[in-house]
């Protein structure tokens, strides 16, 4: 009988430490990672509970997590969590959360999110896509577009590459590549689609985008004024909806704005607000206003050129959810971003609470493949 029972025990010494053994390949990472100094102190405190759950990105309103995981859903605070991943938190994307305690079905409330990883063994690979769409709506932090088919879907798109060739206007087609998967549609109108949380690379009405090199300054010729030469002046970006850009030319008291429906454009950061924009013209500008010119081109900086001190780009919002490094804002025009704030020079003075509204400037050079961005300076809006 003795024997027996040591058997017993034994055999259940065995599965518990295979159950163990059986974590995923993150957690042993994230575990080997920790400070080996709480090991002296182990015996002396209750032992934490720490797992991992691998799924699919679904949702991310700012501080909860939705994963697709087995069929089931799993909606995590992660609002004291770090958030990790490669790709930021994109929908279709496979993730793992590491949280300690134990989870009971779905049931997530006993859990806390530690933080938020990329899978190690991923099967899928986000790939990049193409949507083809008529254009609805365009704002500096979103496009709206309408499919072939007939769906429609709002992609957010701060700091994404744009390309106008013919210029940009209702009703012009463009070619959008991204990254991500839409989320499984539970809304009632299946032709429209929650782009949301996908990864917007670049914009435009070619396909593949290229963009001419520049050409040549042509030399003056004698008899030719200076009314007749290409010439340039500067400005910052104020706005942009639609065909309808607004500008405020360096030394200028107000703002000016220009249509767009026929002139190429070129982004390469992003139509951004505070980012800098040279404009092409013939004519005689007087500082002021476009009366007496006419605007060849519009071309915006180049973020991956300028020094950090000298990065301009902007977004602003209201704070809608936090983690332990990041703040997500929603924008005026309605999109959901997300700014890594660890490194930020932070001078806002709502501590960054929900409700606060900021202005967050970023480089789009270090955000190219990723939707979380990295904030160089958080202010009040």
């Amino acid at each position: 009988m003795k024997k027996l029972l040591t058997a017993c025990i034994f055999t259940g010494l065995l599965f518990t430490l295979s159950g163990c053994g059986s974590l995923g390949s993150v957690l042993n990472r994230y575990v080997s990672n920790e400070d080996t100094s709480a090991q002296d102190t182990a015996s002396e405190s209750p032992r934490v509970y720490m797992d991992e759950l691998q799924g699919r990105i679904q949702d991310f309103t700012g501080n909860e997590l939705t994963l697709l995981s087995d069929k089931e859903e799993y909606t995590f605070d992660v609002s004291q969590a770090t958030l990790e991943c490669m790709n930021g938190v994109v929908s279709g994307d496979e993730v793992s959360v590491i949280y300690e305690g134990q989870l009971t079905g779905t049931d997530t409330s006993q859990i806390r999110a530690l933080k938020v990883v990329d899978e190690f063994n991923k099967k899928n690979v986000l790939e990049d896509r193409t949507a083809h769409g008529e254009v609805i709506g365009l704002t500096p932090n979103t496009i709206t577009i309408r499919s072939r088919a007939g769906k429609t879907a709002t992609y957010p798109i701060t700091g994404t590459e744009q390309y106008y060739q013919n210029g940009i206007k209702t009703g012009n087609w463009v070619y959008l590549h991204f990254k991500g998967k839409f989320p499984v549609s539970q809304e009632e109108n299946p032709m429209v689609l929650d782009a949301s949380h996908l990864k917007v690379l670049s914009i435009s009405d070619i396909d593949p985008l290229k963009v001419p090199d520049p050409t040549p300054t042509p030399i003056p010729e004698e008899n030719s004024s200076q009314a007749e030469q290409e010439q340039q002046f500067q400005a910052v970006l104020q706005d942009i909806q639609l065909n309808t850009l607004t500008l405020l030319p360096d030394g200028a008291d107000a703002s000016v704005s220009l249509d767009l429906s026929s002139l190429p454009v070129y982004f390469k950061g992003g139509a951004a607000p505070g980012s800098h924009v040279n404009v092409t013209y013939t004519g005689e500008f007087n500082g002021t206003t476009l009366e007496g010119i006419t605007v060849i081109a519009v071309t915006g900086e180049d973020p991956e050129a300028q020094n950090e001190r000298h990065i301009t780009f902007t977004v602003s919002g209201t704070i809608v959810g936090s983690t332990a490094d990041t703040a997500t804002i929603e924008t005026f025009d309605g999109a959901l971003i997300t700014c890594n704030t660890q490194s930020a020079e932070n001078t806002s003075t709502g501590g960054l609470l929900l409700g606060s509204a900021i202005q967050v400037t970023f480089n789009p050079a270090q955000s190219k493949n990723s939707n979380i961005y990295t904030s160089i300076k958080i202010e009040d809006a």
